[in-house]
C-alpha cells in the first residue's frame, strides 16, 4: 500500500481528493443538462462533509480545491462557494482569483472580492486583472490602472483582455488606441479587435484589420478566420468570403473545424448564397447542431422556409438533438407556411423535453400560433411563460392584429403598460396596424403622436406607412398626402403603397395615377408600381394607358412576379404558384375555383374582376 503524502492526514482522505479529481477530469463536460444539478456538485458535497467528520474542515489546501472545482462547474454555485471561501485561512492570490473568476457572470461580486483581497494585504498577480475585465465590469478603466499600480499595465495577456472588453462595452476607439500602443500584437489582439468592430456594426473596419494583420504576417487562426467571415456576411461581401476560403481554409492554412465551417455556411447564408452554403455544409467531416442551425437559419433569411422543414426532418433523422436556436428558425418557417401540424410537434417536442420556454422560443411559438389562427394557443404559451419581456408582449399583439381583434389588441398594449414593459418600435407597428384593420383612426393618431414624447421612440418609415394605411382606409386620403410631405425622411414604395390602396378603394382617380407613377419612378425594375397604375387605368376603363404601362413594363424587361401560396394538409406542405399546373391536384383546384368564381357572380351584386386583384 502507498504511503500517504501527509501522515497526519488519513490515507482514504487522499484518494478521495484523488479519486474527486479524476472525476472531474473526465466527466466535468458530460452533464445531463443546463437545468439538472450536476452530479459532480453532489460529488463535492460529500468529499467536504468527509472533511468535515474527519476533522479537517479548516483545512485551507483541500478546501481550495474544492472552491477550483466550484468554479470547474458550468453552472457556479456561488452560494455553496462562498461557504466554503468563507472557512478558509488565509487566503491566497490563487484562491482570490479562483472566486473572482467564479462570479464573472456578477461584475459587483466580483470587484468585492478584489477589494477583500487587498484589504486582507494579498497581492494581485498577473492573472487577477483579466478575470475581473472577464466580468464585465462597468469600472474597466479603474481596474486598468490598478493593474499598472502592481506593474502589469504592459502584460500582453491583460491588454488583450482590456482591449476585448473595452471593445464590447463599445468603447471601440479605446480598443482601438490600447491596440495601436501594444508593443506586440498577436493574432489574439487583432481577432479581439475585429469582434469589437463586428459588435459595434463596423464591419468594414473589421476586414481592414483582418487585411492589416495578414500585411504585418501575423498568422490566422481559427478564431481571426471565423471573425473575418461574420464581417464579410453583415456587409454582403461574399467575393471576401470567397477569398478568405480560398485562402485561409481549402489551402490548409487554418483547420476546417465544425467552427469554421458553421462560420462559412453562416455567410453563404447572409449573401443568399444558399447553395454554396449547401455545399460547404456537405462537405463537412463533422457536423454538429451549430453547423445545422446555421443552415437553417440561412434558409429562413432567404425565405425558403419549405427547404427549412425539410432540412429540419433529416436533422432529426442524423439524430442530431435541435437547440434553441434550431427550434426558432423551425417555427418561423412554420409561421410563414402556415404548417400548425409541424409547429404543434414542435411545441410538444419543447414540452415533453423540458426546454425552457424563455423569450427567444416563446416568441416563435406564440408567433406561429398566432400566423396560423389559433390566437388561444398564443394566448395559452404566452400565460405559461415564467418571465415575459417586450418580444411575447409584440408577438401577441401582432397576432391579435393580424387576427382582426383590434379591441383585445389595445387591451393587451395597456395591459403591457401598466406591467411596466417598455414598448419597442416593432410594438408600436403592431399597435397601429390594428387600429388601421380595425378602422381607430383616433386611437391610430393618439399612440402615433405619444410614441416619441411619451415612450422615447422615434416614428420610421414604417410606423408613417402605418399611419398613411389608417388614413387611407378611412377616406382621409388628403390628409395621408400632408403627412407624407411632413415625414423627416423619404417615404417608402410601401407608404406610397398604403396611399394608393385608398385611391383605389375611395375611386380618386386622379391622385391614384399621380401615386402610381411616383411608384414606378421610385422602384423601376420592380413589376409592383407597373401591375397597380395598370390596374388603376384598367378598373377606371382607360384601356389604352394601362396597354401602354404594360408596354413599358415590357420594354425595359420587367417581369410580373408570379404570385404563390402554401397550404398543409395531412402534415405535408404543398405549393401553388398563379397559373401553374405542376402539382398532381392543381386542375382539380382550378375546377373548384372556376365553380365558386361563376357562383360568386351569379349571386353576388358586383362582378368579380380578374384585374382588381393586384399582385404586387
Amino acid at each position: 500500500m502507498s504511503k500517504c503524502p501527509n501522515p497526519s492526514i488519513p490515507e482514504n482522505l487522499n484518494l478521495a481528493i484523488r479519486f474527486l479529481s479524476q472525476q472531474f477530469r473526465h466527466h466535468r463536460n458530460n452533464f445531463r443538462g443546463k437545468n439538472s444539478p450536476p452530479p459532480e456538485l453532489f460529488k463535492l458535497r460529500q468529499i467536504h462533509s468527509l472533511l468535515v467528520v474527519s476533522g479537517f474542515s479548516g483545512h485551507s489546501p483541500f478546501l481550495t480545491r474544492l472552491l477550483l472545482h466550484c468554479v470547474s462547474l458550468p453552472s457556479f454555485p456561488s452560494a455553496y462557494a462562498s461557504t466554503i471561501f468563507s472557512q478558509i485561512h488565509r487566503p491566497n492570490v490563487f484562491t482570490y482569483n479562483a472566486l473572482i473568476g467564479g462570479f464573472s457572470f456578477d461584475p459587483e461580486k466580483a470587484v468585492f472580492f478584489y477589494v477583500k483581497m487587498r484589504q486582507d494585504g494579498v497581492f494581485p498577480n498577473m492573472h487577477t486583472f483579466p478575470l475581473l475585465l472577464k466580468s464585465k465590469t462597468q469600472i474597466p478603466f479603474q481596474i486598468y490602472a490598478q493593474s499598472i499600480k502592481f506593474g502589469f499595465g504592459s502584460d500582453q495577456f491583460l491588454l488583450n483582455s482590456l482591449l476585448s472588453v473595452w471593445a464590447n462595452c463599445g468603447l471601440i476607439e479605446y480598443a482601438r488606441q490600447v491596440f495601436d500602443e501594444m508593443t506586440h500584437r498577436d493574432v489574439i489582439a487583432y481577432t479581439a479587435l475585429m469582434d469589437g468592430y463586428v459588435r459595434n456594426a463596423r464591419a468594414s473596419k473589421a476586414l481592414d484589420v483582418f487585411l492589416e494583420m495578414k500585411v504585418n504576417g501575423v498568422g490566422a487562426d481559427g478564431g481571426a478566420v471565423v471573425t473575418a467571415l461574420c464581417a464579410a456576411g453583415t456587409l454582403g461581401c461574399v467575393w471576401v468570403g470567397k477569398w478568405i476560403q480560398g485562402f485561409f481554409i481549402e489551402t490548409g492554412r487554418v483547420v476546417r473545424d465544425v467552427y469554421v465551417g458553421s462560420a462559412l455556411i453562416d455567410m453563404y447564408s447572409k449573401c443568399n448564397c444558399n447553395e454554396d452554403a449547401l455545399k460547404v455544409f456537405r462537405n463537412m467531416p463533422y457536423r454538429n447542431v451549430v453547423s445545422w442551425s446555421a443552415l437553417l437559419s440561412g434558409y429562413v433569411q432567404c425565405n425558403r422556409f419549405k427547404e427549412a422543414l425539410i432540412l429540419f426532418q433529416e436533422m432529426l433523422v442524423e439524430k442530431i438533438e435541435p437547440s434553441e436556436a434550431t427550434l426558432v428558425s423551425v417555427l418561423a418557417s412554420c409561421a410563414h407556411l402556415g404548417s400548425l401540424d409541424q409547429g404543434v410537434w414542435v411545441d410538444k417536442y419543447i414540452h415533453t423535453h423540458k426546454i425552457e420556454l424563455n423569450s427567444p422560443l416563446g416568441t416563435a411559438l406564440i408567433d406561429m400560433y398566432a400566423k396560423c389562427g389559433c390566437i388561444n394557443e398564443a394566448f395559452r404559451v404566452f400565460e405559461s411563460m415564467n418571465s415575459v419581456d417586450v418580444y411575447p408582449w409584440t408577438a401577441l399583439i401582432f397576432g391579435l392584429a393580424i387576427n382582426g381583434h383590434a379591441i383585445t389588441c389595445l387591451n393587451l398594449f395597456s395591459r403591457m403598460l401598466s406591467n411596466g414593459v417598455k414598448p419597442n418600435e416593432v410594438t408600436f407597428i403592431a399597435v397601429l396596424s390594428a387600429c388601421s384593420h380595425g378602422g381607430l383612426v383616433n386611437e391610430g393618431k393618439e399612440i402615433f403622436k405619444l410614441m416619441g414624447s411619451v415612450y422615447g421612440v422615434i416614428p420610421t418609415v414604417d410606423h408613417y406607412g402605418c399611419m398613411v394605411d389608417i388614413l387611407g382606409r378611412a377616406g382621409s386620403l388628403r390628409e395621408a398626402a400632408e403627412l407624407i410631405g411632413e415625414m423627416p425622411m423619404e417615404a417608402s414604395g410601401g407608404v406610397w403603397g398604403a396611399l394608393f390602396g385608398g385611391c383605389v378603394n375611395y375611386g380618386d382617380f386622379e391622385m391614384g395615377e399621380i401615386v402610381g407613377k411616383r411608384l414606378i419612378e421610385m422602384e423601376p425594375r420592380r413589376s409592383g408600381g407597373y401591375v397597380v397604375l395598370a390596374n388603376l387605368y384598367s378598373r377606371f376603363g382607360d384601356w389604352e394607358k394601362a396597354a401602354n404601362v404594360r408596354k413599358k413594363m415590357s420594354g425595359v424587361g420587367v417581369e410580373k412576379v408570379k404570385g404563390c401560396s402554401w397550404i398543409e394538409s395531412n402534415g405535408v406542405i404543398r405549393e401553388f404558384v398563379a397559373f401553374e399546373k405542376s402539382d398532381a391536384a392543381s386542375e382539380s383546384v382550378y375546377e373548384v375555383l372556376d365553380s365558386l368564381t361563376e357562383q360568386m357572380q351569379q349571386k353576388l351584386p358586383f362582378v368579380v374582376e380578374e384585374d382588381y386583384f393586384l399582385e404586387v
